[in-house]
């Protein structure tokens, strides 16, 4: 019996990640030593800031940008994946996480800087999202995107495999 209820939940697991793979961007692990790097000479990350993760994954982006002292949000669509990060930075008192949407999300009044790692299919979604935010909230948000160049913009900065844009409010 027990293993019957094994079987279904690992079943749930596995369909549930199958079906974010479809209707978003599968589940990439993100480096941690790459991340230290891009939050200090891409962009120096501190405790004046708040990162939000559009598509958290298992927080490590949360957990980085909290080190340096960040605030954090993460937006993931995955249950599994916001419950692991919730348990994995439960000691991380200025980081929240939500389950949704990344494109119906509101960013915390204070944001100063977005993290996005999706697929060629979903970065002008993300772009128009943080446009609508900043014109929301008022004041411009720094974008860094990891391994896909912005459609018609500009960085103003390359690290590797990351590249630093500013979204304007105007």
């Amino acid at each position: 019996m027990a293993w019957e209820i094994i079987k279904w939940i690992l079943f749930a697991i596995v369909l549930i990640f199958a079906l974010m793979a479809l209707t978003g961007a599968p589940y990439v692990p993100s480096k941690v030593a790459e991340l230290k790097l891009a939050f200090t000479k891409l962009y120096k990350l501190s405790s004046k800031d708040l990162l939000v993760d559009l598509g958290s994954g298992d927080g490590v982006v949360l957990k980085v940008a909290g080190d340096f002292g960040a605030k954090t949000f993460g937006v993931e669509l995955n249950p599994f994946l916001v419950l692991l990060t919730k348990w994995r930075l439960r000691k991380y008192k200025n980081t929240k996480v939500k389950c949704g949407n990344l494109f119906k999300i509101d960013f915390p009044a204070d944001t100063t800087v977005v993290y996005i790692f999706g697929d060629g299919r979903d970065i002008q979604g993300m772009i128009d999202t943080v446009r609508k935010q900043a014109k929301k909230l008022k004041h411009d948000i720094y974008v860094i995107s990891h391994a896909f160049d912005l459609p018609n913009m500009k960085p103003e900065k390359k690290y590797r495999a990351y590249f630093l844009y500013k979204i304007s409010h105007k």
